[in-house]
Parts: structure tokens; sequence; C-alpha cells
């Protein structure tokens, strides 16, 4: 930031990427605006068809590139997230959730490297805090299903607990199911998102305006703040594809939680 600053000193004008870079509205403004986000969103949703019709519509014993990228992906989400974390008997009528939510995040996180697109959809809050409600609505359903309306809420309060303690412990259970865990669970995604996208811009516009428009001290700076973008990038890529497992685990251990007896 500090060779940023001599830039501006030297009469340069540099703009740092702030939030504003994030709200990106194409036709219309305001909350029912056609933005950036919602149309790469929907370009995921059409890439992952794509890709899983294309992987399946000719299976055969030797599988080709697409076949057995689709089996890797779903063997990987099958029986590492549903199979040994919800359980064998109760798994496969997750799967099509568990599967939905970590191709969507992951292909969504990876295009904030994607040349042209270069936008990470989860950086937007609304995407991440959309996916986290989906989850705990399967959550508290599958609560009440197993134990009805109001055993569900009785089950939040352990049993044996004196009865001036019951009506604090309670309200805690309550909180945090319903308020807590969906918000850190977005939360933690959409942190991370927006977090190594903006040093991405930074580090790879602030270089490249150094290399352009800086004095040869400062072009030597750009170069080194390129590299470390660079660098950057294939550790965000890292982080994108763990951020999108850790979501997907997390939903898988709340489901794992709601079938257990103990809830």
């Amino acid at each position: 930031m500090s060779t940023l600053a001599a830039l501006a000193a030297e009469g340069s004008t540099y703009e740092t990427p702030g939030v504003k870079d994030f709200w990106q509205p194409l036709i219309g403004d305001g909350a029912f605006a056609v933005t950036r986000a919602s149309i790469v969103i929907l370009l995921s949703v059409a890439i992952i068809a794509w890709l899983l019709l294309a992987g399946t519509k000719k299976l055969t014993v030797v599988p080709s590139r697409k076949q057995a990228a689709t089996e890797v992906t779903y063997g990987m989400i099958r029986n590492g997230l549903g199979r040994d974390v919800i359980g064998s008997h109760d798994f496969l009528r997750f799967m099509p959730l568990l599967f939905t939510l970590f191709t969507l995040i992951l292909l969504n996180n990876l295009f904030s490297v994607v040349p042209v697109i270069q936008f990470p959809t989860m950086s937007r809050i609304a995407f991440p805090a959309v996916l986290a409600i989906v989850v705990f609505v399967v959550y508290h359903w599958i609560g009440i299903e197993k134990r009805g309306f109001v055993g569900y809420f009785k089950s939040l309060v352990p049993s044996g607990l004196p009865a001036g303690l019951i009506p604090p412990i309670f309200l805690l259970e309550l909180i945090t199911d319903m308020f807590t865990r969906p918000v850190t669970l977005a939360l933690r995604l959409f942190g991370n998102m927006f977090a190594g996208h903006l040093l991405l811009v930074l580090f790879i516009g602030g270089g490249e305006y150094m290399l352009t428009h800086g004095s040869f001290g400062l072009k030597i700076a750009g170069g080194s703040s390129l590299i470390l973008g660079f660098v950057m990038t294939v550790f965000e890529i890292l982080v994108q594809f763990l951020q999108a497992y850790i979501f997907t685990l997390l939903a898988a251990i709340y489901i794992a939680g709601a079938l257990a007896d103990e809830h």
C-alpha cells in the first residue's frame, strides 16, 4: 500500500478496489437488478448440467475422461461426505443435495480465476445465505419428521437438567439452531471468497498500474506485486476447493446430527 501511496503522491490516480467492485448491475438497479453475479450463477448451472449429461450419456466399462471426472467427483461426495458422515443407512436420499452444493459452490468459486468471468459468485452474501437456508430447512425438516413437532423442540434441551435451567438452555439452543449456525455457515464461505478475490484484485490490479504508470522503482514493486498475485492465485484455487468441501461437509454433519438419536 505504501507504493500505491507513492504513486498517488506523484499525481497518478489509482482507485483502490473495495466493496463497490462486487456490485455490478447489468440491467436495472436496486434489489431487482440483473447483476453479473446472477448471470454467472445461471452460467454455472448450465455448465454443470451439460457436464453431467455429457459424462453420463454413454456409460462404458472403460470410462471416457468426462465419465471418469463425473464418477470421481460423485464418488468423493458419496463416500467421503455422504456415507462416512451421515451413515450408510440414510445417506443416499441426501446425495442430490450434497452433490449439488459441492459442484455449484466449487464451480462458482473457481470462476474467480477464469479469464473473462473473474467473479466468485459466493462473494455476494445472498448466494451463500440462500444455500445455508436450504441446508437448515432440510436440517429442521429431518428433526421434525423424526421426532414430531413438539418432540423436536423438546429434544433441544438435554434430559436430566434442573427445571430452572430448562428455559435458558432451550433459548440458547433455539438461537444456535435457528440463527447462529446458518449465519456462520454462510459467512464462512462469503468471507473467504470476498477477501480472497479482493486481495487478488489489489495485488494484480495494483501491480499492473505501477508497471504502466510508475517510476523505475515502482515498476520493480509492480512486478513483485504481480508475481505475488500469481502465487496467491494458486493458493486461492486451493481455498476455493476447500471452502466448497467444508460447506458440504458441514451440511452433512448437520444432517447427521438431525438424524442422530441424541439431537
